[in-house]
């Protein structure tokens, strides 16, 4: 189960790159995310694959994913075919879905579209990881349907926590992923929004994107919830990222917002998080009120 949710995820981080890329163009994004989706189909990989990347290497992460696809893609092919063709379809999707975003472009008028632009690149994320733990867990295929009604909200609660913390990063390379209308409603336009003297306004947009990110994320302790207490591990894979966006829920509200800093946990937080849900993670009820209390206090970690 590791090694095939590794290389979904590998494959993923190759959309990714060619999505996210600071230095290819929109049409050259385009052109690749398509290129992708047809290898992915079953096309061969071009002679000249790695060109449009070499600029990229050592400069973004990603790129080295997308450097090295023929090999994660030979590795890939060697799970079995039915776990393959299931992962193939959600990397597909979420592939095309990027197609769609990148030729929209960077900005979105309502939370209908963040939230159409999440599920793209999480939400069918969280539909892909259900189906691989289903697919190697007899007790998760039992609760299946389950977690897929809840698995596209705790993508959502995952990406809504990236978009706080890279608010800053993103505003640098053009981009925004705050809804228009939450701008409008506070006066402000999208390019003043992080001057010192909109502060107070900002903060009340950050508020929001906070709150929004809470709703996901009482839909994913839901799902953690959901997943049997046989597969403790499983139930690990899942408790462990939500519970560091809760954390970092935690820390944007018990500071004022500053979304100019960059609000991460310490290594001390992750210690403690690992530590206690690798105990308690069988607990619903610990589980619940650990993630409560990561969400609402800045204190709860500090002892």
């Amino acid at each position: 189960m590791a090694n095939a949710l590794c290389l979904a995820y590998l494959l993923l981080r190759v959309s990714d790159f060619f999505e996210d890329s600071r230095f290819i163009d929109c049409d050259e994004k385009v052109r690749l995310l398509s290129t992708w989706d047809a290898i992915l189909g079953g096309t061969e990989f071009p002679a000249r694959w790695r060109d449009p990347i070499a600029s990229s290497v050592g400069r973004e992460t990603d790129a080295i994913a997308a450097w090295y696809a023929p090999e994660i893609l030979a590795e890939f092919r060697a799970l079995p075919r039915g776990l393959q063709s299931v992962v193939v379809q959600h990397v597909r999707n979420t592939t095309r879905g990027m197609v769609r975003w990148v030729k929209r472009g960077p900005h979105l008028h309502d939370e209908a579209d963040l939230d159409d632009y999440m599920h793209e690149v999480a939400g069918r994320v969280g539909y892909l990881a259900t189906e691989v733990f289903a697919w190697h867990s007899r007790s998760v295929r039992r609760v299946r349907s389950s977690l897929m009604a809840l698995a596209r909200e705790t993508g959502l609660a995952l990406q809504t926590v990236n978009i706080l913390r890279g608010i800053t990063e993103d505003a640098e390379r053009g981009w925004s992923y705050i809804p228009e209308v939450y701008f409008e409603q506070e006066g402000l336009s999208r390019e003043g929004f992080l001057e010192p003297r909109n502060r107070e306004r900002a903060d009340r947009v950050v508020a929001r994107v906070i709150r929004k990110a809470e709703r996901h994320l009482d839909a994913a302790v839901e799902y953690v919830r959901t997943v049997p207490r046989s597969v403790h591990r499983v139930r690990l894979a899942c408790l462990w990222p939500m519970m560091f966006a809760a954390r970092t829920v935690g820390l944007l509200r018990e500071r004022p917002y500053d979304v100019t800093d960059d609000v991460k946990m310490t290594r001390k937080d992750v210690r403690k998080i690992v530590r206690f849900t690798t105990a308690f993670g069988w607990s619903n009820l610990l589980v619940d009120r650990y993630f409560r209390s990561l969400m609402s206090s800045r204190s709860s970690l500090s002892s």
